[in-house]
């Protein structure tokens, strides 16, 4: 199981620095097939993926794309709306077939699964997106990494010992640390080696938020899939599970980097 979790990670790496650095549609084409695949793996855990109901759950991540592709962005709150309108029609031409909370969960799954995996392509699209865009997986993975290090070093304070017996305190704060300094190290040497402009302090604050929304996000996947009884989400990427299982911190830490970037400037 080491070796495949080790493999599929350096495939998934390669796949993703290409995508990234290559940006533009490209990007655009693989966070669309990511959310698409969350998508499934959300309505799977719902039990609805082989239903009426999954019709509007793929129409609406696929017209999300559209939006982003053509650039007219302020159509997402309507196309929400029209999203609800739908599901609701599906539900009274089929009722009594579905609950309502598996609507909740449809409609949930749609910014939780497919909208919030955009704001990758999102970022990346910003003026200076190219090196911005890393603060993403700086705040999610790097925080990860540091909270486990400081956790198995200092960790005494349970901080969810329900959700994650061995999560603690000590590792929470300094998986927010490690991605602040890390982040203030990238971006001095983005301005040292590519003549950029970037304040060190504002990649820090981006990163350091980011950390604590990565690290409430793990936990929700987790608390969710408890809730389920399942495992993993999916089998997409072997070792690892699905898209939800390996992206569920930086999916919420994308959308957090975009309006912190934007609102810093």
């Amino acid at each position: 199981m080491f070796k495949v979790r080790l493999l599929s990670s350096i495939v998934l790496m390669i796949l993703m620095l290409f995508f990234v650095i290559t940006g533009g549609n490209v990007l655009l084409v693989a966070t669309a097939f990511l959310s698409i695949m969350a998508m499934m793996e959300f309505m799977r855990m719902a039990k609805i993926h082989k239903t009426p109901l999954a019709v509007p759950g793929y129409a609406v991540v696929v017209l999300l794309y559209v939006l982003l592709f053509t650039g007219h962005t302020e159509w997402m709150v309507p196309l929400a709306v029209f999203f609800l309108l739908a599901v609701m029609a599906v539900y009274v031409v089929a009722f009594p077939k579905f609950r309502v909370e598996q609507l909740l969960y449809l409609f949930f799954g749609f910014f939780y699964a497919g909208l919030l995996i955009s704001y990758i392509y999102q970022v990346r699209m910003l003026e200076g997106g190219t090196f911005s865009v890393w603060l993403i997986f700086i705040a999610a993975w790097g925080s990860d990494v540091f909270a486990y290090c400081a956790g198995k070093l200092f960790g005494k304070h349970k901080a969810f010992p329900v959700l994650s017996p061995k999560k603690t305190w000590e590792g929470c704060i300094g998986g927010v640390l490690g991605a602040a300094v890390v982040a203030v190290l990238y971006g001095l040497a983005m301005n040292q080696w590519f003549a950029q402009n970037f304040s060190p302090v504002q990649f820090a604050f981006v990163c350091g938020c980011g950390a604590v929304i990565s690290q409430i996000g793990d936990l929700a996947a987790s608390a969710m899939k408890r809730n389920n009884d399942i495992k993993d989400y999916g089998r997409l990427i072997p070792g690892h599970g699905g898209v939800l299982d390996r992206f569920d911190s930086v999916i919420f830490v994308a959308p957090i980097v975009f309006y912190l970037l934007q609102m810093t400037i």
